[in-house]
C-alpha cells in the first residue's frame, strides 16, 4: 500500500496554480499534487477588455498551466461531483472517472450572474472569459460592417450604439476600449459617421470605480466625458430586451449591443457543496481551512477569507488570491509537520484601471497616479505580473506593435469546413 498523500486543487486560476507551484517547493516527493481544471490555461482577466478593443490578441491574455508546473499532475476534465465524506472527485473527460484525495483545496472561482435583471441573460453580453471577449470583439466589428449597409440613419444609429452596464473596473475598462476602437476604426467604414457612434456607461452608484479615491473617480468621469462617452451615474436598468434597455425612470435607450459587467454568482460546484457560505462564497477560518470539514481548504474568488490585517473579508481580486495561495501553502506544510497554522494577513498594495485613450488611474502604496503616467504604470504592473517569461515578451511586443500600427478590424468568424456525413466514402 502506498504511503503517498494526495492533495487535490480544484481550479487552475491564479489562486490554484500559484498554490500548486508553492506546494511543489514546500512538500516532499511523498505528496502527490493534482491540479484539476476544465481549461489548461490561466486567463489574465484584467486584460480581457483589451481583447475586446483589438489592442491585443486573445492568445496574449492566457498562459498555459502545464508550462508553469514541474511535478504537479494536471487534469483537464469537467468535475461533476465532490463527495466530501468519501473524499472522492467525480469527473467527465474521455469517459468518466474518480480521483481520490486526502486533502482538497477549492479554488474554482466564480461565474457571471446574468439573472440580476429581466432579459439580461438573453440579450446582454457578459465579459468573464476569453470566449466572451472574442465574441464582443466580433460583435463590435460586425455592427460596423452591418451599419455600412444600412440606408436608414435610424438603423445605423441603433447598430453603432453600445451600452455598458456597470461602472466598476471591468465596465470602465471595456467602455474605454470600445470607444478607442470606434475612434480608430471609423476611417475604414466610409459610410458611417464617427459623430453617430454612441458609447453609454450606465452606473447605479454616484461615482465610478468605487474602490478608488473620489478624486480619481472624478478624473475618470471627466476624461471619459471629454472623449464623448455618455456616462450616467445614479442610473439603474430595469430590464434588457432585444432593442436595448429600459431604465427604472421609464426612459428607453435603444442599442444594438448591451454589455453586462455587474454581478457574479458562485460556481455551480460550490453551490452544491454542503459548506457554510457568505453571499455564495465558502466561509473559511482565518487559516483558510473550511468550517466543520477537516482536510478541506478554500481560497480565491470562491472563498470568503477573513483578512487579519483589517478584520474584513478579503476581496475577490488577483493580488489577494496569489497572497492567499502563498500563505495556504505554508499552512498545509505546517500541518504536515504537526505545527499550528497561521491566519491570512495581507495589506493591499493598490488598485489600477485603464480608462481609455492611453490613460489610467491608480493607487499604489497610497500614492495616486492618473493620466498617461497612470497608464504606463498600469501596463508596467500587469506586464510584470503576467505569468511566464515567454508570455511577458509576447505581450510587450504586442503592445508595442499596437502603438505603431492601426487597429485590427478583422472579424474572426471561426467557421469550419462543412462535411457531408451522409456521403459514402
Amino acid at each position: 500500500m502506498s504511503d503517498e498523500k494526495h492533495i487535490v486543487i480544484l481550479g487552475a486560476g491564479f489562486a490554484g496554480t500559484t498554490l500548486a507551484r508553492a506546494l511543489e517547493r514546500r512538500l516532499s516527493e511523498s505528496y502527490c499534487i493534482t491540479l484539476i481544471s476544465r481549461d489548461n490555461y490561466i486567463t489574465y482577466n484584467p486584460l480581457l477588455a483589451e481583447v475586446v478593443g483589438s489592442s491585443i490578441l486573445s492568445s496574449h491574455v492566457v498562459a498555459p498551466v502545464r508550462q508553469m508546473l514541474k511535478r504537479t499532475r494536471f487534469c483537464m476534465v469537467n468535475v461533476t461531483d465532490i463527495d466530501l465524506e468519501k473524499k472522492q472527485i467525480h469527473y467527465l473527460g474521455e469517459g468518466s472517472g474518480v480521483i481520490e484525495y486526502d486533502e482538497i483545496v477549492i479554488a474554482c472561482g466564480v461565474r457571471a450572474n446574468l439573472d440580476l435583471l429581466p432579459g439580461m441573460a438573453k440579450y446582454a453580453l457578459p465579459l468573464k472569459t476569453v470566449g466572451d471577449a472574442m465574441f464582443l470583439r466580433n460583435r463590435v466589428i460586425a455592427r460596423l460592417e452591418q451599419a455600412e449597409l444600412q440606408q436608414r440613419m435610424e438603423s445605423r444609429l441603433w447598430l453603432t450604439t453600445f451600452i455598458i452596464i456597470g461602472g466598476g473596473f471591468s465596465g470602465v475598462e471595456v467602455t474605454g476600449e470600445i470607444a478607442d476602437f470606434l475612434h480608430a476604426a471609423h476611417r475604414y467604414y466610409k459610410r458611417t459617421n464617427e459623430r453617430d457612434f454612441r458609447v453609454l456607461l450606465l452606473h447605479g452608484g454616484d461615482r465610478l470605480l468605487l474602490e478608488l479615491p473620489a478624486k480619481l473617480s472624478a478624473f475618470t468621469l471627466r476624461k471619459m466625458q471629454a472623449h464623448k462617452i455618455d456616462v450616467r451615474l445614479n442610473t439603474r436598468v430595469a430590464r434588457v430586451d432585444g432593442r436595448g434597455v429600459v431604465l427604472e425612470s421609464g426612459e428607453r435607450i435603444d442599442a444594438g449591443t448591451v454589455i453586462c459587467t455587474i454581478g457574479t454568482a458562485p460556481h455551480t460546484l460550490v453551490e452544491q457543496l454542503p459548506l457554510t457560505k457568505e453571499r455564495g462564497r465558502v466561509l473559511t477560518n482565518p487559516d483558510m481551512s473550511v468550517l466543520d470539514f477537516p482536510g478541506v481548504w478554500a481560497l480565491g474568488d470562491c472563498a470568503a477569507i477573513p483578512n487579519a490585517y483589517d478584520d474584513r473579508l478579503s476581496p475577490p481580486t488577483a493580488q489577494f488570491a496569489t497572497r492567499q495561495a502563498g500563505q495556504l501553502a505554508k499552512n498545509i506544510h505546517r500541518t504536515t509537520q504537526g505545527k499550528k497554522t497561521r491566519a491570512f494577513q495581507f495589506r493591499p498594495l493598490g488598485q489600477l484601471s485603464s480608462i481609455g485613450h492611453n490613460k489610467a488611474v491608480a493607487v499604489v502604496f497610497g500614492i495616486h497616479f492618473s493620466g498617461f503616467i497612470g497608464w504606463l504604470l498600469w501596463r508596467g504592473v500587469y506586464l510584470l505580473k503576467f505569468p511566464t517569461f515567454a508570455r511577458k515578451v509576447r505581450l510587450f511586443f504586442e503592445w508595442s506593435w499596437e502603438m505603431l500600427f492601426p487597429q485590427d478590424v478583422v472579424h474572426l468568424s471561426h467557421s469550419r469546413t462543412k462535411r457531408d456525413i451522409t456521403r459514402k466514402s
